[in-house]
């Protein structure tokens, strides 16, 4: 599964640039030159990394990285912030309204690749390869396995991906939108019903080797890794 990528960057060059150079990179980039857009998208569907322009469109990047650190949803999403603005106190101000690192312009396009590459590794143990966990539920994404209660777990692919999501993000609602998009992928043709067979398959795979149900139907919004 691609770590998903949100770039909020209004020189369109340099945003044609930075998408064509982190697909490249393996990532699934999305684009706006626009803050409330930006907080707009960023809340339909968390990305797993944010690359944030201090000088924007509609809002400046400051406020939107505000913003986001005050959504339930974003507050923890890894964020890298772009200037042409070098004063220490400008670098200061972004890291304390909440931005992981700070990139000044001009800067490399394959080192802010490994700085974000560098962040998500941090942020997200998965993509270091290491085992998830939640309330007796195990995912180890480099063997494969999973296991449940201690009990190991036999699973298709796509449940596999769908607990990987879950554990990625335990205890948040997630709708059956994030879950194609996340999932799935943003292109695929997968409606909502079919999720809700998936996520019945993987319910079901878990239960087995625990006392009670670890995946929390909402109704109206979607499902939820949480412990009842």
């Amino acid at each position: 599964m691609k770590p998903s990528l949100l770039i909020v960057e209004d020189d369109a060059a340099l945003s044609e640039l930075l998408v064509w150079q982190f697909e490249n990179a393996g990532f699934a980039v999305d684009h706006t030159p626009d803050g409330e857009e930006a907080l707009l998208r960023a809340a339909e569907v968390p990305p797993d990394v944010i690359i944030l322009d201090w000088m924007i469109e509609q809002v400046p990047g400051i406020e939107v990285c505000r913003r986001l650190r005050r959504g339930q949803d974003t507050a923890q999403i890894p964020i890298i912030m772009l200037t042409a603005r070098s004063a220490e106190e400008d670098r200061v101000r972004g890291l304390e309204t909440g931005a992981d690192d700070y990139v000044t312009k001009p800067f490399s396009p394959r080192e802010l690749v490994a700085r974000v590459q560098a962040l998500l590794r941090r942020a997200k143990p998965a993509a270091a390869g290491q085992v998830l966990s939640f309330e007796g539920v195990e995912l180890d994404p480099v063997a494969h396995r999973v296991s449940s209660g201690g009990q190991p777990i036999d699973m298709g692919p796509t449940e596999f991906r769908l607990l990987r999501y879950f554990l990625e993000r335990p205890r948040r609602v997630l709708s059956r939108a994030q879950l194609i998009d996340g999932v799935w992928s943003r292109d695929a043709e997968i409606d909502e019903r079919t999720v809700d067979v998936h996520v019945g398959r993987l319910r079901k795979a878990l239960k087995a080797g625990l006392a009670g149900d670890p995946i929390r139907t909402v109704r109206s919004e979607g499902y939820s890794l949480d412990k009842k």
